[in-house]
Formats: C-alpha cells, sequence, structure tokens
C-alpha cells in the first residue's frame, strides 16, 4: 500500500485541500481577530468548504462517517464537548459543522492549514448569539482513547447547556491515535492512507443543562458531563490530566517512583486551585513563609488557615499525604508543590527545599533533612539516606550544603539506585520505553484506574430536575 495506495490518496488530499485554499481565504478577508460579527456572506462558503474537505476525508480513506443523534442548534447548546481527543483526524467533525474552535494561537500561523484553522476560529463573542457554537475538547490533549482523563473547566465556567459529543474509530487497527511517546504525525497519516477502509463514528448525546449547583461549581459540572460521555463511550474516568502525566514520566535523577503520592497530590491541590498561578516568585514567598515557621509542626486547623482555605475533605486529604501523629511540616507542603508546578526542574525544587532547611550559619542541612527532602521531592514515605549522605559527606563534617549535593549528582545522577535509597525500584518506563511483556498493566500507563465503583451515578439533583 505504501507504493501503490498511499501517494494516490496523499495526492487527491492534498489536491483537495489546495482548492479549498481560495474559498478559505475569501472567507477570511477583512475578519476582525477581537470583533463581535454576525453572520455575513462570508458564511456561505462554509457550505463549499464542508464538501471540499468531506471529499478530502473521503479521499484519505474515509468513506464512512457515521453520525448518530441530533446536533443541537447553537440556541440550545452554544457549546459541543468533544471527546476522547485523540487525533487530527478529530478534525472531520469540526470541518463537517464548521463550527469554531478553540485552539493555541500559534495554530493560525502554520502554513497552508493556518487559514483553515482561521476560518474555525473562535470569536469572542456573547454565547447569547445564538448563530455561533463553539466546539471544545475538553480534554486539551490527545490520548489513546482507553480512558477519558480529567476535563478542563474552560467549556463550562460560562454554565451554559452543552452537548456532548463523542468520537469512536472502530478500525480493526489502530492507526489514529496520536499520543504522547506514540508514533510521529507523519506515521499516523501514512498508517491510515494505508489503510483500505477508515470509518469514524459520531455520536451526538442530548443536550446537558448544567443546575444551579453546577453552574457555580464548573468542575461539578465538567465532572457531571464526563461521566455520561464515558458511560456512552463504554469506557472508565481517570482522575488525572496531562500534566499529571508528564510529571510522573518526568525523567532525571528525581524521577517519581511508581508508588509516588505526588499524583494524587497534584490532582487536589488542581481541584483547589492552589496551582493557578503559582510560579518561582509565589514559590519563593511561599519557601520564605514556611521557613519562617521554623520547622513548627501544624494540624489540620492550622493547616487549613495556612492555605487560606475553608476545612474541606481535599484540604484533609493532602494534610493526610504529610501528617504524623496528627502534624505536618508546612516545608514538605512547599516542596511537593514546587515539585508538580515544575516537574523537569527538579534541581530547583532542591534549591528551594535547601533554603527552607539549612542552618543560617553554613547553608546546610543534616542527614535527617535530607531524607525530609528528597522523599518529599518523591513523594513516598520512606527513604534510606545513610549510605547516600556518607557518600556526599566524604570529609565527615556531618552536613551537606546544596553545592556538595549538586557536585555529587553530576557524577552520580543515578544515586537512588545504586545506594538503594527505595524500597521499590524505579520504573523502566520513566527511563527508556520497554516492551509491554516488561511492564506493569495498568489503565493510562503510568496510574491505576480511578474510575467511580458506580460508573452509571449522575448529580442526583440534576436528573431529578430533569424528570
Amino acid at each position: 500500500m505504501t507504493v501503490t495506495l498511499f501517494p494516490v490518496r496523499l495526492l487527491f488530499a492534498a489536491f483537495m485541500m489546495l482548492l479549498a485554499w481560495p474559498f478559505a481565504f475569501v472567507a477570511t478577508v477583512g475578519r476582525s481577530e477581537d470583533a463581535v460579527e454576525p453572520l455575513s456572506w462570508w458564511r456561505l462558503v462554509d457550505l463549499v468548504l464542508k464538501a471540499i474537505m468531506r471529499a478530502m476525508w473521503f479521499s484519505g480513506g474515509f468513506h464512512w462517517v457515521s453520525v448518530k443523534g441530533r446536533p443541537a442548534l447553537p440556541s440550545e447548546a452554544p457549546i459541543l464537548t468533544m471527546a476522547p481527543h485523540s487525533s487530527y483526524f478529530d478534525a472531520i467533525p469540526v470541518t463537517m459543522t464548521m463550527a469554531s474552535i478553540v485552539m493555541k494561537a500559534e495554530s493560525k500561523d502554520i502554513p497552508l492549514w493556518g487559514i483553515y484553522i482561521m476560518i474555525c476560529a473562535m470569536r469572542y463573542f456573547p454565547l447569547t448569539v445564538a448563530c455561533f457554537q463553539i466546539m471544545i475538547f475538553p480534554e486539551g490533549t490527545c490520548t489513546n482513547r482507553s480512558c477519558l482523563i480529567e476535563f478542563k473547566p474552560g467549556a463550562f465556567i460560562p454554565g451554559v447547556p452543552v452537548q456532548p459529543v463523542v468520537l469512536r474509530y472502530p478500525n480493526e487497527m489502530d492507526t489514529i491515535s496520536w499520543t504522547w511517546q506514540g508514533p510521529g504525525a507523519f506515521k499516523i497519516l501514512w498508517l491510515t492512507l494505508c489503510q483500505l477502509h477508515n470509518s469514524v463514528e459520531i455520536e451526538y448525546l442530548p443536550t446537558y443543562t448544567p443546575s444551579e449547583e453546577e453552574k457555580k461549581d464548573p468542575a461539578l459540572f465538567a465532572s457531571n458531563v464526563r461521566r455520561i460521555m464515558a458511560k456512552a463511550l463504554g469506557l472508565p474516568i481517570i482522575d488525572y490530566s496531562f500534566e499529571d502525566c508528564q510529571l510522573a514520566m518526568a525523567k532525571g535523577p528525581l524521577r517519581l517512583p511508581r508508588h509516588t503520592c505526588l499524583l494524587e497530590f497534584a490532582r487536589l491541590v488542581r481541584r483547589l486551585g492552589l496551582k493557578t498561578g503559582v510560579t518561582d516568585e509565589v514559590l519563593h514567598e511561599e519557601g520564605f513563609r514556611a521557613r519562617k515557621l521554623c520547622g513548627s509542626r501544624l494540624d489540620v486547623k492550622g493547616f487549613s488557615q495556612y492555605l487560606n482555605q475553608p476545612m474541606t475533605e481535599a484540604v484533609q486529604d493532602i494534610f493526610s499525604l504529610f501528617e504524623e501523629h496528627g502534624k505536618m511540616d508546612v516545608r514538605e507542603y512547599v516542596i511537593a508543590l514546587s515539585v508538580v508546578c515544575r516537574p523537569f526542574r527538579y534541581l530547583e525544587t532542591i534549591k528551594l527545599a535547601f533554603r527552607m532547611f539549612e542552618a543560617q550559619e553554613d547553608g546546610a542541612v543534616v542527614e535527617e533533612e535530607l531524607a525530609v527532602i528528597l522523599k518529599t521531592a518523591l513523594g513516598i514515605g520512606d527513604f534510606a539516606v545513610s549510605d547516600l549522605f556518607r557518600a556526599i559527606d566524604c570529609q565527615d563534617k556531618g552536613k551537606l550544603t546544596f553545592d556538595d549535593f549538586c557536585q555529587f549528582l553530576e557524577n552520580c545522577p543515578d544515586f537512588a539506585e545504586q545506594y538503594h535509597c527505595l524500597s521499590e525500584p524505579i520504573p523502566q518506563s520513566s527511563r527508556e520505553a520497554t516492551s509491554p511483556s516488561e511492564s506493569q498493566p495498568s489503565t493510562n500507563g503510568f496510574c491505576a484506574d480511578f474510575s467511580p465503583r458506580d460508573p452509571n451515578t449522575h448529580d442526583a439533583a440534576h436528573s431529578k430536575k430533569q424528570d
């Protein structure tokens, strides 16, 4: 197929894209990037573009596009939420509806394809304007369709009715998924165009009208919509995001072990909004606040006051990750927050930790403090640091500085393994890709299944209102 079908399909698909370009260009001439625009003559070009785009997908092997359910009118559901997002072939329903989409601004600068993005680009208009409809992929990244990850709240903050839309690719071989650490974009295109037949199913679920509680809580709104979509797809849900995957798969001397609690910590701080707006300056201020406590341990009430948060279950769950005998050292919370906010900058986290623990006279930490720093940065309950500390403290001073630690790290980046610091070995998947037989099975490759016990559960108040 590589030497027969692939070049023919690629040629026809390219021709269709070039054919559509003049129409897309005409439709965008004179359009403002931030003004509210009424329906005008250029929208008629959408009909031509829909036909050309459908021909392009057909030439690419997508001979059948099955549509189930009734698409809601913009006045009924101003926002369409689509999942799972797994490939750039998810653009098929976009080109079929020509709904406005939300993408990063840089996408409009992509050669050739950018003009098509511009014509579908989101307008900054009131959601009460009945002639417009927005399509959003609330997962915010591509997955392999084995589960639905946490939805981002953007589509649900306006508190307007949404129509869930689910995608299925019932191909015998999955050549569609374009995921992190998966096949590259060209390989996906090549494999898909070499298939004799490709098909996609688009199912429009009933419009979901939020309850008053959901309007006030976008996270609850997003969670309930996700449950409905997961039930329709027959997939589990998992309360982790793409950022959590980055955290779990980050490489380096302090790569996280399988039994880390930092994924759970990241989920909890995200739920409370504690990650929002966290910069290096904010972390340094948090470190200064924590250092001023001079190691004083807080109970759960004091920790709640420190966070300036009401006493909620999420606050108590975060406290339980660090507490010993009913008390916790808030410096450990700051270290964990730095890790989840800067997963690829582990040295910055260790430097911040040393500043919170070090003695004022010489900027050094002792063995017990190093153990706390490293076990917190890895999100584990125990870290055997004795042999490691003696290896770094070669002059037997009984203490070491951040510079001592960095110098040792350059010569021994695999110190956790070499000095047997962890009770559980660091997974191979965080170093290099391994064969499926070598990795432990899990729902999405980096964490366990956190689906609810009853996947059919739904917001009771909403269900009662709908009845």
